[in-house]
């Protein structure tokens, strides 16, 4: 396992295992950099959103880096206020415009709201009957909610990427995601540095040598997730992807599993039900 490691998603698609989520609200300007950087390091999979303005710093850094545009995998979201049927369509077309490519490797329904994602959902299979999109998902879907879908789905969706860390760890999403054939995808594994003075993580990091920040990391991989840790710092990218070179044990994995608080840096999919 590596940095090009990849995972193959239930429509035979291939999607890097690690790679850098660009959610940076105060530091949109840093952005190209933070790519141009992570894909210098190796890295494949880039995740943006509409919604975080910054899909044209993403855009700029892929053609900077001299990369071919296959071998970089670009995934953004349709935001809230743009959902609905052909609403979600409008969005996509200005996501494409703003990423300068012709397609895009997946696309997410954002959050679920409710009135809407069904619709949502409907566009995303044409998207992905029209060949504009290679793979479509949700994001911050967790049981009930990916429940009602397949109520309505022709698709199945190939990703669902949810808050995962060892203290917001929606155990039933993971393994329902596992049971459909869904591919997880956590964000925010880090926890936005809130918990680096949990002993019971140093205790980890520090019998392993490594930084609680690569542990945060290691155990999302280890839970089969596909992880987009996310910085603007070259240094703290490089360390984020420097994550192959160990492994916690089961025991250390049996423990983190127990951890569960609810500490969360987003809002509770659960109040979209």
């Amino acid at each position: 396992m590596n940095l090009q490691t990849t995972k193959t998603l239930n429509n035979g698609v291939e999607i890097p295992l690690l790679g850098l989520g660009v959610y940076a609200p105060s530091h949109n300007n840093e952005v190209q950099q933070a790519v141009e950087w992570a894909l210098e390091a190796g890295c494949r999979l880039i995740d943006t959103a509409s919604i975080y303005g910054n899909e044209r710093e993403v855009s700029d850094a892929v053609a900077a880096s001299g990369l071919p545009r296959r071998d970089v995998f670009i995934t953004t979201k349709v935001w809230n206020d743009d959902e609905g049927y052909d609403s979600t369509l409008r969005a996509f077309d200005k996501s494409l415009e703003k990423l300068d490519t012709d397609y895009v490797d997946l696309y997410l329904i954002h959050w679920p709201v409710r009135e809407k994602r069904l619709d949502t959902w409907r566009a995303l299979e044409k998207l992905y009957a029209d060949e504009r999109v290679r793979a479509i998902g949700v994001s911050n879907y967790y049981v009930p909610h990916l429940e009602e879908l397949f109520t309505i789905a022709n698709i199945t969706p190939a990703v669902n990427q949810f808050e995962l860390s060892p203290y917001c760890h929606p155990a039933e999403t993971l393994a329902y995601c596992r049971q459909k054939g869904i591919q997880p995808e956590g964000y925010a594994p880090l926890v936005r540095g809130q918990k680096n003075d949990d002993p019971r993580l140093q205790a980890i990091a520090q019998r392993h040598g490594k930084s609680t920040f690569q542990v945060l990391v290691r155990w999302s991989l280890q839970q089969g997730a596909i992880t987009i840790p996310k910085s603007v710092k070259r240094d703290r990218i490089r360390a984020n992807f420097d994550v192959f070179n160990f492994e916690l044990t089961p025991d250390e994995m049996a423990q983190m599993n127990t951890w569960h608080d609810n500490t969360r840096v987003a809002d509770d999919p659960m109040e979209f039900l």
